[in-house]
């Protein structure tokens, strides 16, 4: 039986018992829904997103520091378990444990190692300066930028990439929730007082997303 290096049981939306003078949380039965919901997806045998990395995190490799990484919202594990390849140390998080148990096996499977971090997003308090390297794709939570930039040391680069609100003009994205896509220039004003790498907005008849590598710079 393949054993998970760590499983950080954060934020999951469940309420305590037994505490005197508390009851549930009013987001408890949503939050619950919402891992319930990314574990049904992910209960498939087979890897929904498939098992290679993110094409512009493998094609940017070259650009990225490989020291301790943290993957966000690392689902089955495609990216993380690519950055291990490549040598850096990998906190995978994410709302699924069932996700992070594939993201573990496939890890297995190429004979490198990640640590998985199950845990809600919207609640888990990332650790100061602790990460060179920060990656996030295809998961947009706006209030956790000043997280990404917190937890990278000095010197450290983030690798983001999702969707603008281009994509809801093509068939795939019709039922997309805009709150949930990039206004034109909003992922590079995220990082504007960060060194820009690269950044560019990419549509065609597949997708439409925001794509920025940007240092953090060294005295702050």
């Amino acid at each position: 039986m393949l054993e998970i290096n760590q499983i950080v049981l954060l934020g999951l939306g469940l309420s305590v018992l037994g505490v005197a003078g508390c009851g549930p949380n009013p987001d408890d039965k949503q939050k619950v829904s919402e891992k319930e919901r990314w574990n049904s997806k992910f209960s498939k045998e087979d890897y929904i997103y498939g098992k290679k990395p993110a094409a512009f995190l493998e094609a940017n490799m070259d650009r990225l520091v490989k020291g301790k990484a943290l993957d966000i919202a690392a689902g089955e594990g495609r990216n993380a378990v690519y950055l291990a390849e490549q040598g850096c140390q990998v906190d995978a998080i994410d709302i699924s444990d069932i996700g992070l148990a594939k993201a573990t096996q496939l890890a297995h499977e190429r004979g490198v190692t990640i640590n998985t971090i199950v845990a809600d997003l919207t609640r888990y308090v990332f650790p100061t300066e602790e990460y060179d390297l920060v990656a996030n794709f295809y998961y947009l939570q706006r209030d956790l930028i000043p997280q990404i930039k917190k937890t990278l040391k000095p010197g450290g680069i983030v690798i983001f990439e999702t969707y603008t609100v281009d994509y809801l003009t093509l068939p795939q994205g019709k039922k997309f929730k805009r709150e949930y896509c990039l206004e034109k220039n909003e992922l590079k004003e995220f990082f504007q007082d960060f060194e820009i790498i690269h950044y560019e907005e990419v549509k065609d008849e597949k997708k439409a997303v925001a794509q920025i590598i940007a240092r953090k710079a060294a005295n702050k």
